[in-house]
């Protein structure tokens, strides 16, 4: 007999959660530096559009010191990426100048 109240307790906590898809993953002027494309397990799901990008990234040899700014490796990353066509956690647009967040 008490289980059915702790279960309506613990549905009402699910159905009134406040988080939703649309909310950003991460403060995006923090991504940046060496960033590794990854097939598997990444720390962010990412899709590149030519239009209203989250983030306008620049690819960059040296100094990823600055949102949008980075550095492709293929070890030791600060950042796993992988790119996808459905359900990204933020999208991006490729730059020549001017990287940041839109």
């Amino acid at each position: 007999m008490r289980r059915i109240p702790l279960l309506l307790a613990g549905l009402i906590g699910l159905c009134t959660s406040t988080s939703t898809p649309a909310d950003p993953p991460a403060d995006l002027r923090k991504i940046h530096g060496r960033i590794q494309f990854v097939d598997h397990f990444p720390d962010y799901k990412v899709k590149v559009v030519e239009h209203f990008a989250d983030l306008h990234v620049q690819q960059v040899e040296h100094f990823a010191d600055a949102p949008g700014k980075w550095q492709i490796v293929d070890s030791f990353p600060d950042y796993k990426i992988q790119l996808v066509e459905h359900f990204p956690d933020f999208t991006i647009k490729y730059v020549e100048h001017f990287p940041g967040v839109q």
